[in-house]
């Protein structure tokens, strides 16, 4: 009865402070709407306050009127601003002045919006075709958990607004085209590339410089990031430094490689600094100069790069690359790569060297002798594996092919399967490509019974066992 009592006794109290804390919560809410109801009233009374001749403004009158255009709310929210001597007042009123687009709201662009968004540029521009997903939150920090499922435009926009509810945030929710980017573009005096895939990465330099417009470009993967201004008071664009686009090999993505959530968020932040100091005309823009990140040693480097290319097709001395070329050209075919690139399916194996998930998952509840080899990086297979999967990664296959032998022996051993069929040999990864190349290599080697799962462990999770963690 005792112990009844106290839990009691507990869930009370614990309920009245849950109550008390939302009163609070309340309470401090309607104390600072009516603080700054009582800031706007004071400041307006003193506006019309006079002296009883009527011939002379008061002092506050006086000190309201100025050149530089900062309302009173203004000089107080952005008050840390204004007491920098090497920004001020005139700083944050070109800042105000100015707009920007920021093209993504992914791992660059969330840190970049929110900065700038609460520093002050007039007008912010969001261009995102894409929606929040759960594996987006380690990184994309304008996000929350409320908008999974939803547009990352809105998401974004939706958080600019409540941290500046002054500035004007411009909704973009499509992709960047060649159909569409002028138009877009065109609106704004500076744009920060937040993108990561090289169409983009030409379309939006291209672009800008079409239009004139400086480009603020940052790049984040693993842990490493860089970061650069083109196309800026006479620097190059990004074809000077890259005319030809670099080998797909070596384009890498977050969703394949990996990243570290606050990599892309310091270099984010940087692009909204180069941002400011274009927009506000402060400092000395990374124009001519790139800065690259290196996150595991805490080192951060600046680089001189080339300067503008006289040769360059877009920017160069005798360029002809005018806004109906830029409409007509095809990004996708000069990388040999999607703009918008979906997981690579491979299709190397005949029918019979393939097999679907579910029926893998049939033979094994028949009790069917196999061997599964999980041909994923041992990094990966830590993540998540299937019961009774050997990790073999793909690159030490031929110097571990001994080891599916002692397998398939000790399986048959254990099953009691000493027919001349023997034990199966099944390949699986992450998406069904390197367990492709693994059965082919498997099956140059005599291992004629290896069959690929088709899909990989993406298609065990969403075929067979929803509760499969996938990643």
């Amino acid at each position: 009865m005792e112990s009844n009592g106290g839990a009691t006794d507990v869930s009370s109290i614990r309920s009245e402070i849950e109550t008390l804390k939302a009163a609070k919560s309340d309470i401090e809410q309607r104390i600072s709407v009516l603080e700054a109801q009582l800031r706007e009233t004071t400041i307006n009374q003193q506006k019309t306050d006079t002296v009883s001749n009527g011939t002379c403004r008061s002092i506050s009158t006086v000190y309201s009127d100025n050149s530089h255009g900062l309302s009173p709310d203004m000089i107080y929210r952005y008050s840390r601003h204004l007491l920098l001597p090497s920004f001020g007042v005139q700083g944050q009123s070109n800042l105000l002045k100015s707009s920007v687009l920021v093209v993504g709201a992914g791992g660059l662009g969330s840190s970049a919006l929110l900065y700038l968004a609460a520093c002050g540029v007039g007008r912010l521009g969001i261009v995102d075709h894409d929606v929040v997903e759960l594996s987006n939150m380690h990184r994309q920090v304008i996000h929350t958990e409320a908008y999974i499922g939803q547009s990352k435009v809105k998401s974004a926009a939706a958080a600019c607004r409540s941290i500046n509810s002054s500035i004007q945030i411009i909704e973009h929710g499509e992709a960047l085209r060649t159909s569409n980017a002028l138009e877009i573009l065109s609106q704004y005096d500076i744009v920060v590339d937040g993108t990561d895939n090289p169409p983009s990465r030409y379309l939006i330099s291209d672009c800008c410089v079409v239009l004139g417009k400086p480009l603020v470009s940052g790049a984040a993967v693993g842990l490493e990031g860089q970061l650069t201004v083109y196309n800026y008071n006479g620097g190059p664009c990004y074809r000077c430094l890259f005319p030809t686009p670099p080998p797909t090999t070596a384009c890498q993505r977050c969703a394949d490689s990996g990243v570290l959530g606050v990599v892309p968020g310091i270099i984010g932040c940087l692009q909204a600094l180069e941002a400011i100091k274009i927009a506000s005309a402060v400092g000395e823009p990374l124009s001519g100069r790139m800065l690259l990140l290196d996150a595991l040693s805490a080192r951060i480097r600046i680089v001189k790069i080339r300067g503008r290319s006289s040769q360059c097709e877009a920017c160069g001395e005798n360029s002809a690359f005018t806004q109906d070329q830029f409409r007509n050209f095809d990004y996708e075919k000069f990388t040999q790569s999607p703009q918008f690139p979906l997981p690579l399916k491979l299709n190397l194996l005949s029918a019979d060297s393939r097999i679907s998930s579910k029926e893998y998952k049939e033979r094994v509840d028949n009790g069917e002798a196999h061997v599964l080899v999980d041909v994923r990086p041992a990094h990966h297979f830590k993540i998540v594996s299937l019961p009774n999967s050997i990790n073999i990664p793909l690159a030490n296959l031929e110097a571990r092919l001994h080891e599916i032998s002692l397998a398939m022996k000790e399986e048959e051993k254990h099953k009691g399967s000493e027919s001349s069929s023997g034990a199966s040999v099944y390949a699986v990864c992450r998406r069904g490509n390197d367990s492709q190349r693994a059965v082919q290599y498997l099956h140059k080697m005599g291992f004629t019974s290896a069959r690929d799962i088709v899909g990989g462990l993406e298609s065990w999770g969403r075929d067979v066992d929803p509760h499969f963690p996938t990643y």
